[in-house]
């Protein structure tokens, strides 16, 4: 029997105003071993996913009827295994874990016929958005969209003396309930607020000049209107900030709050977990290689 192990990184969306556009990779992983079988099924276990099994198993058998579409291969079954450490729906890419860990683990089976842009294009099209699926798949900071029937990646690697305090909330926050507190339009001022903020943070990462990136997490297009989902949201990002952090941002939907350090990054996990002691707190360093996978056989 061949099997493949695929570990991918767990992810942070939004940075702010780059809603459904800008992410980036942190060193919190996920790993999917997924093997041959004998029909044309597909089966999981997961330490993670016992509580919503079905909804996985259905994430799942969709991953991979867009695989074989995508590539036209002779369809076979497999049995998926997903563990580590990346939390469900706490904001930190779970679901794009599971996906990117079926249709990488079924490419290599099937002899690779993706590359790594291959493999992009069909999870960003089963999540819908690309924000955690690039970075996932390229590692980094990216910015992604939706180009005609592309999916348009730009990936910066991100310096190692980047920490990312990570608070990690008790509870999770439905994704799809998060999405429906978002408005579906914006006035002239916030819309240019907007686009301003993504910009910069673009070009701070671009160019690497870090420093550049205070005072831009501020956001008018999510965050306002889904901090009643966080109690104390503002106030923990506040006091990451006020301990040296260079900003803050509520990661994807939510649950989890994370800040950007340069420095002292155990001092603004300290501020940020006074204000929510139940929350774990991770001080976590940038992922800059992607998805990672390996073949073994017999």
């Amino acid at each position: 029997m061949t099997s493949a192990t695929v570990r991918i990184p767990g992810t942070t969306a939004n940075l702010g105003s780059g809603f459904d556009t800008l992410g980036l990779a942190v060193a919190l992983y996920n790993r999917a071993t997924v093997r041959r079988r004998n029909d044309r099924s597909v089966e999981i276990t997961s330490p993670i996913a016992e509580d919503a099994r079905a909804g996985a198993l259905a994430m799942l058998e969709e991953a991979a009827t867009a695989f074989f579409k995508k590539t036209r291969a002779q369809r076979f079954g497999v049995d998926l295994h997903l563990a580590g450490d990346v939390p469900i729906a706490r904001g930190l890419g779970s679901s794009v874990t599971a996906r990117l860990g079926c249709v990488a683990g079924l490419n290599a089976l099937a002899g690779s016929p993706l590359d790594r842009q291959g493999l992009l294009e069909v999870v960003a099209a089963l999540e819908g958005h690309p924000d955690n699926a690039a970075p996932a798949v390229f590692g980094g900071f990216t910015a992604a969209g939706f180009v005609g029937s592309e999916v348009r990646c730009i990936r910066v690697p991100l310096p190692s003396r980047i920490r990312l305090v990570t608070l990690i909330p008790h509870f999770e926050v439905s994704t799809p309930e998060a999405r429906k507190r978002v408005p579906l339009t914006f006035s002239k001022a916030d819309t240019i607020h907007i686009l301003n903020r993504a910009s910069l943070v673009t070009a701070a990462f671009a160019t690497g000049r870090l420093e550049n990136l205070r005072g831009c997490f501020d956001d008018r297009i999510h965050q306002p209107y889904r901090a009643a989902l966080i109690p104390g949201m503002d106030a923990i990002l506040a006091a990451g900030v006020k301990a040296g952090a260079i900003g803050g941002w509520l990661s994807g939907s939510g649950s989890t709050l994370m800040c950007l350090a340069l420095d002292n990054p155990e001092a603004i996990a300290a501020a940020m977990q006074r204000k929510m002691p139940k929350a774990a707190v991770h001080i976590l360093k940038p992922d800059n290689a992607g998805l990672k996978v390996s073949l073994k056989k017999g």
